[in-house]
């Protein structure tokens, strides 16, 4: 047998001893990335119930967050029409009965007046849209008989109003709850006819 090269056992018996040392790192290796798929599964899983969870978690908070806006609405909205109600009716004092503001900041300091009036402690931001611009309503003369916000967000509220905002059940934007002054009608007070008033006079018998 030439020097140099192996005979078929020897190549046969390093070839053995080359699997036997072989198989344990490849059955460890095999292991390694099962281990590693389950571990970036599982990372996987855990991510998507994270964001299933984050999301539930941001559409409550958005929901709580509109339902305080809209609480905060309907109290700015009354103030802006009991201050415009304190106007209308304090220009009876003045002569300037039944008329109402020509602007809002005249709810700050009423210019019919000679000393400082004010019917409202500042100008509201609106809390649907961040701002103070408010929608306005006016009658023909051209004067502010109410005010509403310029959202158009579909309100959550849509029952269990108070009287004066009764209107707003149902509605399908903010910018459809309209506070608006209305002055109670006053009814006259029915006159009296004298000569329909029978008056009883004493008897003969009552003098007895």
């Amino acid at each position: 047998m030439p020097i140099g090269k192996p005979s078929r056992s020897c190549t046969q018996h390093y070839a053995f001893r080359c699997n036997v040392a072989v198989q344990p790192w490849k059955r460890c290796c095999q292991t390694s990335i099962r281990q590693q798929g389950f571990t970036y599964l599982g990372i996987l899983i855990a991510i998507a119930i994270i964001g299933v969870f984050l999301s539930e978690t941001g559409s409550i908070w958005h929901t709580m967050a509109q339902r305080e806006r809209e609480r905060q609405l309907l109290f700015v909205g009354d103030q802006f029409r009991l201050a415009i109600g304190r106007y209308y009716n304090v220009g009876a004092a003045v002569g300037a009965k039944g008329q109402y503001p020509q602007r809002l900041e005249d709810l700050l300091r009423d210019p019919r007046l000679v000393g400082v009036s004010r019917y409202l402690r500042k100008i509201y931001y609106d809390p649907m849209t961040d701002n103070q611009n408010w929608g306005l309503l006016k009658n023909t003369q051209g004067r502010i008989v109410g005010v509403y916000s310029l959202s158009d967000e579909h309100p959550i509220k849509q029952s269990n109003f108070t009287t004066a905002d009764k209107d707003f059940e149902g509605k399908e934007k903010y910018s459809q709850w309209t506070f608006i002054y209305s002055p109670k009608p006053v009814h006259p007070t029915p006159r009296l006819n004298p000569g329909a008033i029978k008056t009883s006079s004493p008897t003969s018998q009552g003098l007895k």
